[in-house]
């Protein structure tokens, strides 16, 4: 069946995001969000905007959650309501309670943001098929590997399936961190909606990195993380509560028949 949908795409440090504002069937969401992505080469995940009570939701289309995704969706709320500064709180997939998040407008369509990240689980070390014991830090649904070795890069994408059936999580990250530069290159697999992607920046992935970080010290930690798309800004304490801060630009709002 033809379905018009309208969405906005989103640019949070080139993490390109649609938001799909057209109500969705969750049945449904899986297989819109691959035909979204198909029209929208850049795109590297899809939320899809509803309400919950009086407020605002996002859901990814594989119920994780993604920081980037929350910041966009407060970002497009204030755009939409005119509003250049402010606090909004939302419900996001993969979190047990609403987020908060910050919104400063710093130019036409561009914003800086900061949301309050779901409180992440303890870094557990722990033994993973093929041999691997790595850190993982478990965050809303999806759960992050924190890989301080780029050896097993070639094998990312076939370790990152089979760490996420044996993780028994929603999705899973595989968070290749270089210590000594601040640099972190994030793959994310989510089999709900079918999508392996090495992101140009991951949110929740640098929240645990932080964490781990933080946990790693004994302390909290401010560490600014250079991506393939941009730079974010995390503030982590070893009880795991994170702070993530980036900036996010709309740039466009479209309406097609899928």
């Amino acid at each position: 069946m033809i379905r018009e949908i309208t969405y906005v795409l989103m640019d949070p440090a080139h993490n390109y995001t649609i938001l799909a504002e057209t109500a969705v069937p969750e049945e449904l969401q899986p297989d819109a969000a691959a035909r979204l992505m198909e029209r929208e080469p850049l795109a590297e995940q899809v939320g899809f905007l509803t309400t919950r009570g009086d407020m605002p939701a996002l859901r990814m289309a594989g119920g994780e959650f993604c920081g980037n995704a929350a910041m966009s969706a407060a970002v497009r709320q204030a755009e939409k309501a005119g509003i250049p500064d402010g606090t909004t709180a939302l419900w996001v997939s993969g979190a047990k309670q609403p987020v908060s998040v910050s919104v400063k407008q710093k130019g036409e369509h561009l914003w800086a943001a900061s949301v309050t990240m779901p409180e992440a689980g303890d870094v557990v070390m722990t033994d993973l098929p093929g041999g691997y014991r790595l850190p993982v830090v478990p965050f809303g649904g999806i759960a992050h590997v924190i890989l301080e070795d780029p050896s097993s890069k070639g094998r990312a994408e076939e370790l990152a399936k089979q760490w996420c059936a044996f993780l028994h999580r929603d999705a899973v990250g595989l968070m290749y961190y270089n210590a000594p530069e601040a640099k972190l290159d994030p793959l994310v697999y989510v089999p709900g909606a079918d999508t392996m992607c090495w992101e140009s920046a991951c949110g929740s992935g640098s929240s645990a990195v932080g964490v781990y970080l933080a946990q790693r010290c004994g302390k909290p930690v401010t560490a600014v993380l250079k991506q393939p798309g941009g730079v974010l800004e995390v503030k982590a304490d070893p009880a795991g509560s994170v702070i993530l801060s980036g900036t996010v630009k709309q740039v466009y709002q479209k309406t097609i028949d899928l």
